[in-house]
């Protein structure tokens, strides 16, 4: 595909980011950000929403990015203000079942807006976090309830984990944040690629095409090509969604420079798969609509 048509394509097509985050200085700690540095700030939804107009994308789906109440009760609030914002990847406290279940509840009555949880496991110091008995109850229930689970950052140390839970939770629909993080050396982007492999065999696993940018290497399509290309081959275009992972990619060009990177990786799709990327699964594991009208630039 040309660039021109890469380009037509951007404009025309439906789009549901799959990866978006918001935050707010005043209302949680966000105890992860280095303080003085870009990310240091409050993004807003309409901030937000100037970035995805810009891009063309219809939609997005907020995703937690603080383990706590405050944060997810803020996205909550951000998407019953804003009708782009397609549904919210919470936390819960997935460790204490009884706990998780209570807030599970609360945040599910009457609204909809709830649509995943995710738990920062990079973050936390338990290696084994994923096999936890309180954890794997929790994750049990999301499977009763239709809720995916999202990982975030799970290479090196929760990847292999991933397929583990995926085998014994099967009724429970895990999304690999990121493609895991794939790393750009050579012997340990292979050993990537195997552990994904595991993970990817698991019918019940999805992964989403975001997040790629590694601090101090390019964000170029040639720097990422490898990655998007293990992920169309071992997960298809079927099991793949979009994210734009903004802010966090204000450091490495923002968010057109992502929009500009993964969109022409997956201008080399026919048109069926690049739907699927762009929105399809994103609706169908989060239980989303697909975008209203396609905005256009």
């Amino acid at each position: 595909m040309t660039t021109e048509q890469t380009e037509q394509t951007e404009q025309t097509e439906r789009v549901v980011d799959a990866h978006l985050h918001l935050w707010d200085l005043s209302v949680s700690d966000y105890s992860w950000l280095p303080p003085g540095g870009p990310l240091h700030t409050t993004f807003t939804a309409e901030r937000a929403r100037a970035e995805l107009d810009a891009a063309g994308v219809a939609a997005a789906i907020l995703v937690q990015a603080e383990d706590s109440e405050a944060d997810t009760e803020f996205m909550l609030g951000q998407a019953r203000r804003h009708d782009w914002i397609a549904g919210v990847v919470g936390w819960a406290r997935l460790e204490d079942p009884t706990t998780a279940e209570r807030q599970l509840d609360r945040w599910r009555e009457g609204t909809t807006a709830l649509c995943g949880v995710r738990h920062l496991v990079h973050d936390d110091p338990r290696d084994e976090f994923l096999a936890l008995p309180g954890v794997r109850r929790s994750l049990a229930l999301l499977a009763e309830a239709g809720l995916p689970f999202d990982v975030p950052d799970a290479w090196p140390r929760h990847l292999a984990g991933v397929a583990g839970l995926a085998a014994a939770l099967p009724g429970l629909t895990i999304v690999v944040d990121h493609l895991g993080k794939p790393p750009r050396d050579r012997d340990s982007f292979a050993a990537w690629r195997e552990t994904l492999r595991t993970v990817a065999e698991r019918p019940n696993t999805v992964a989403k095409l975001s997040g790629l940018q590694v601090r101090g290497e390019p964000f170029t399509v040639d720097a990422v090509r490898p990655a998007v290309e293990t992920a169309f081959e071992l997960f298809g275009p079927q099991r793949l969604m979009y994210g734009g992972d903004w802010p966090m990619t204000e450091p490495f060009g923002g968010y057109g420079q992502a929009w500009s990177v993964l969109s022409r990786l997956l201008g080399e799709l026919s048109g069926a798969e690049r739907a699927r990327v762009l929105s399809g699964t994103a609706s169908a594991v989060y239980g989303v609509a697909s975008p209203a009208p396609e905005r256009v630039r």
